[in-house]
């Protein structure tokens, strides 16, 4: 029997977490597109999910291919709706070959239940700590639905709830065990902030476009490499970024708080067509269309 179908017997899909809720509002906004690279490089810290990506991603030839296709993944994760757990089982498909030994000299598999959960598990504090500079502090009770929400997220990737702590409680001292016994800085985190990193000029959009970055890459590389370690850096929870061996100064935090002072103040009052990403627009107007429909 195949796994779709073992699924399909076992019961309805899970739905992705509800419009309407934290993770709806932070997960499409523009302004997490500048918290990725802060959870790409703590999942990567972790030597067996450092170890897959090193062996067999395709982050260092397609970097903007490989950028595009995890964007438009997570976006289904929440926005998708009955997408949601296709597109769960297409990533639990992609990763059944990815194996290997990681740093440590541990045999890996990338759906083992504590690194595929660990992949998950980091975007819960990042997405917190984002918050905190890029859009406002997190209540307590917003941090406990943020928390429901990424689980359910698991649940659409096939994380089972066994293998991820339950509570926000729970999750705080499993976190603070891997960032003690398990992240470092593996060869992956050391190129994600890295600024000399040769990385290859976009080859998506409009063809005048490509032709105009590309006689300019060489100019404009060097910054937006700068850029991208200064944020990748800075919006990495502290303690993440002390157990990986991050530098940050006084200055670097600074920077860090003008920078997304202005974030703040700029983004909210963008049209809705460019303060979110495109998928989530249209789940957006969607939903305020059936509401808008059930109130007549």
């Amino acid at each position: 029997m195949s796994s779709e179908m073992s699924e399909a017997v076992r019961g309805a899909d899970p739905a992705p977490p509800p419009p309407g809720g934290v993770l709806w509002s932070l997960s499409g906004d523009i302004r997490a597109l500048l918290m990725l690279p802060a959870a790409l490089t703590l999942q990567v810290a972790h030597p067996a999910v450092g170890a897959g990506v090193d062996e067999h991603s395709v982050f260092r030839t397609d970097p903007w291919g490989r950028g595009e296709r995890s964007l438009s993944s997570l976006q289904l994760w929440v926005y998708g709706g009955e997408e949601a757990a296709d597109e769960g089982r297409r990533l639990r498909r992609l990763h059944r070959t990815i194996q290997g030994t990681d740093t440590r000299g541990r045999p890996y598999h990338a759906l083992s239940p504590a690194n595929y959960a660990w992949v998950h598990a980091t975007g819960f504090p990042v997405y917190r700590h984002g918050a905190r500079y890029l859009v406002r502090p997190l209540g307590p009770e917003q941090e406990r639905a943020l928390y429901r929400e990424w689980l359910q997220v698991g649940r659409v990737l096939g994380i089972h709830d066994r293998d991820m702590p339950q509570t926000i409680e729970d999750f705080w001292p499993y976190y603070r065990s891997m960032l003690a016994h398990e992240v470092e800085r593996t060869v992956v985190v050391e190129e994600l902030v890295a600024t000399g990193a040769p990385v290859p000029p976009p080859d998506r959009g409009p063809l005048a476009l490509r032709l105009l970055l590309r006689a300019l890459w060489p100019l404009l590389l060097p910054p937006l490499a700068r850029f991208r370690a200064f944020l990748t850096v800075g919006l990495m929870p502290p303690d993440a970024r002390e157990a990986i061996g991050l530098e940050w100064t006084d200055a670097q935090e600074r920077g860090l708080r003008r920078f997304c002072s202005v974030v703040r103040v700029v983004v909210p009052v963008l049209p809705e067509r460019l303060r979110y990403l495109p998928r989530a627009r249209r789940a957006r107007v969607a939903h305020r269309e059936a509401r808008r429909r059930a109130v007549r």
